[in-house]
């Protein structure tokens, strides 16, 4: 799979620009400077772990394979200039198309915000990782600065479509005592379901001295309700969940929950102080993101 089939030209020179810079100071951050003239490494070994797909094949130990069968990686002290883990919601809610969005699911829409990250911190040699999860994490990549690293988080993001039920706080949970290298942890989801547990979930990151990015994927219609008529609605990430409503009689009622739920979300994403974007998906992903990342070098 090559860059150009998952983002266009134009979507890769509007991103390639840019610098995201994390507001504080995460471990392995060394200012461009790195300790090692090995790119990525240094000299001292750190670990072995299980090999997962992307990894290096010169990076087996073969002495291991000989007495297990098994496949093991060498890992080594790695030394970016920022590491950071991508997490995408990969459940049912996620496969929402709507009417104004121009054929393009949320996840689809999450998908190519993920790569451009991707693309654009591995341009800058530094660490990506990639999770994608519903119920749990099906997969997960360990950060890499290398570029035959990103072919490997392409396809990851595009190897199974969205489709299960989710809450986010569990999952997000056992995601944190995965990552013992502090980093920027960058969450892509529609964020819907209990925020308070969301929340606390993502405040183990914060514990752990990670920083914290929300992405929140919205179809406009999630946003505004504009059906109308007795329309009949099913659950994304239940097979039998359906339910048939009056549309325009619940307009009203819908948008309340909605915008309550908007404002416990970024208030509570306030006080444990995680970025929320908040992006729909009838917008031009690439310029909302780079509108938020000229923010965060402002401010840095």
């Amino acid at each position: 799979m090559n860059v150009g089939e998952v983002l266009s030209p134009t979507e890769r020179d509007r991103i390639a620009g840019l610098q995201l810079t994390a507001r504080q100071v995460v471990e392995g951050f060394c200012s461009g400077l790195h300790r090692s003239p090995h790119k990525g490494y240094s000299v001292e070994f750190k670990e072995h772990r299980p090999y997962v797909q992307g990894d290096e094949i010169r990076a087996i130990d073969w002495k291991v394979f000989g007495k297990t069968d098994r496949l093991y990686i060498r890992e080594f002290e790695e030394e970016t200039n920022l590491r950071a883990t991508l997490v995408v919601d990969s459940s049912g809610s996620m496969n929402y198309v709507g009417s104004r969005a121009g054929g393009i699911s949320k996840y689809q829409y999450a998908v190519r915000l993920a790569a451009s990250l991707a693309y654009l911190m591995i341009g800058q040699q530094d660490g990506v990782g990639l999770a994608t999860f519903d119920t749990k994490v099906n997969e997960f990549l360990p950060a890499r600065s290398r570029p035959s690293h990103l072919q490997a988080i392409f396809a990851t993001l595009v190897r199974r479509p969205p489709g299960g039920e989710t809450e986010l706080g569990p999952v997000l949970g056992g995601l944190a005592a995965q990552l013992h290298r502090r980093g920027v942890i960058i969450l892509i989801s529609d964020c819907f379901g209990d925020v308070p547990k969301l929340v606390h979930a993502l405040t183990h990151f914060r514990h752990a001295r990670h920083e914290v990015i929300a992405i929140q994927v919205v179809d406009p219609d999630e946003v505004d309700f504009p059906f109308t008529g007795r329309l009949r609605f099913r659950d994304l990430e239940r097979i039998d969940g359906y339910e048939e409503v009056d549309a325009a009689a619940l307009r009203d009622a819908y948008r309340a929950k909605f915008a309550s739920f908007q404002k416990e979300l970024t208030e509570g994403c306030g006080r444990a102080r995680i970025d929320l974007l908040t992006m729909q998906t009838d917008q031009p992903f690439d310029k909302g993101l780079a509108a938020y990342l000229a923010t965060r070098r402002r401010l840095r």
